[in-house]
């Protein structure tokens, strides 16, 4: 059977995934890195009436028709209060975000105004001169020009960011109704496999899988369990796939998905539930596991295995795991952004396979290439920007154009 390329496996991914029905209704300040579960209509308009951007004065624009006009100034309006209706041929001295009065219709800055007089104990009773011409609008906030009232300005599966928040403030909503968060458990396997802070045992490695997975699991908004290292037997591996099954929407692992004799995720997966497991035609990261874990009272917990090696794992994580957790978000569908970039190396041994090698944007705004591109070495993500996504077979000389997906967008929203 020919192995999978990428976008197939990822469409058999998504396919299969199911919106979390459950929402809740949390206060604003909680609702940051949440999936908004309905739109949000707004009920009054923003702003709610016409107001200046600039300090100045406001008039109509029909009595200025030449530069050097001088006007009285009748009222002061500060911000928060209403003034009286403009008479013709006056002015009104207006601050930033103050209502434009009934018969203005235009605000001019107070630098292009010339103070004519001394202003009273009631900052009145003086002229200005106006030295420009205004335009109708001119420096006028219009009501309703940012949101209108009853229109929709936040969409359901909209990913919650300091600004959609601020949006939400500005129509003077309190609460937001968001989707339940993803729960995700997570296990490790490998009898050769050490936490961090413990020694190091002969023929021992230490698990960065763990906390690079969780970290990637806890940027996308997720509650999670961490079950921790799981000893290299079929029984154990079972034991704990029902256990992380029970309260979890969704369990991955790292580790034990090839066809190795140590290798137990295949059968305690096909023991507990059901599985897909394919080979997908890109490097690093080779072996997918795919299916769904049964549960006694609930519909059955998605499965998703991952390659052990790290850069595999955490290649893997972000080619299919995100998008599949997006899905179970109800967030919006999003491609991630690509960018053509020139590369500043040659890459004249193409695998068969996909490849996604760990690239830097160089002083020259060209792609330079991690030297060594083992898939055991983590580092060469700590040095990149993000991945040169280089179709099967295709050599790159210095020079040519190569898609580049950032880290910013592969990590976030």
């Amino acid at each position: 059977m020919s192995m999978k390329t990428a976008a197939q496996a990822l469409e058999i991914l998504l396919s299969q995934a199911k919106v979390i029905q459950h929402s809740q209704t949390v206060v604003l300040q909680e609702a940051l890195g949440r999936i908004l579960a309905k739109d949000v209509i707004s009920t009054v308009n923003v702003p709610p009436m016409d107001n200046t951007q600039m300090d100045g004065y406001v008039l109509r624009a029909e009595d200025v028709t030449e530069s050097g006009t001088i006007l009285p100034v009748t009222q002061r309006i500060p911000a928060g209060h209403l003034g009286k209706t403009l008479e013709p041929n006056t002015a009104a001295r207006i601050f930033t975000g103050a209502s434009i009065p009934d018969g203005a219709t235009a605000v001019v800055m107070q630098e292009d105004c010339e103070v004519i007089g001394v202003q009273d104990a009631s900052g009145l009773n003086y002229q200005i001169k106006v030295n420009h011409v205004p335009k109708v609008g001119e420096w006028i906030r219009e009501k309703g020009e940012d949101i209108r009232e009853n229109s929709v300005i936040l969409h359901a599966g909209t990913y919650l960011r300091p600004q959609e928040l601020g949006v939400a403030a500005s129509s003077g909503m309190t609460h937001l109704e968001v989707k339940q968060r993803v729960k995700v458990a997570l296990f490790f396997t490998g009898d050769e496999l050490t936490l961090p802070g413990q020694p190091l045992k002969p023929g021992g490695i230490y698990n960065s899988n763990r906390d690079t997975l969780i970290a990637c699991v806890k940027a996308l908004g997720c509650d999670f369990t961490d079950f921790g290292i799981v000893p290299d037997t079929l029984e154990a591996t079972r034991k704990t796939l029902r256990a992380a099954a029970e309260h979890h929407d969704l369990i991955v692992t790292s580790g034990g998905v090839s066809v190795g004799e140590e290798d137990h995720i295949k059968p305690a997966v096909q023991a507990e539930g059901q599985l897909d497991m394919w080979q997908i035609a890109i490097k690093p990261g080779k072996p997918l596991a795919f299916g769904t874990i049964k549960r006694d009272q609930a519909d059955p917990s998605w499965f998703m295995g991952l390659p052990g090696n790290p850069v595999s794992s955490f290649v893997t994580f972000l080619l299919f795991v995100k998008p599949f957790i997006r899905v179970l978000q109800g967030a919006q569908a999003k491609d991630e952004t690509r960018y053509e970039l020139e590369a500043d190396f040659d890459w004249v041994k193409p695998d068969k396979r996909n490849e996604f090698l760990r690239v830097k944007i160089n002083s020259l705004g060209k792609l330079e290439l991690y030297p060594n591109q083992s898939s055991g070495v983590l580092t060469s993500a700590v040095w990149a920007d993000g991945l040169a996504d280089v179709p099967a077979g295709q050599a790159i000389r210095k020079g040519d154009k190569v898609s580049f997906i950032p880290f910013s967008q592969l990590l976030g929203y």
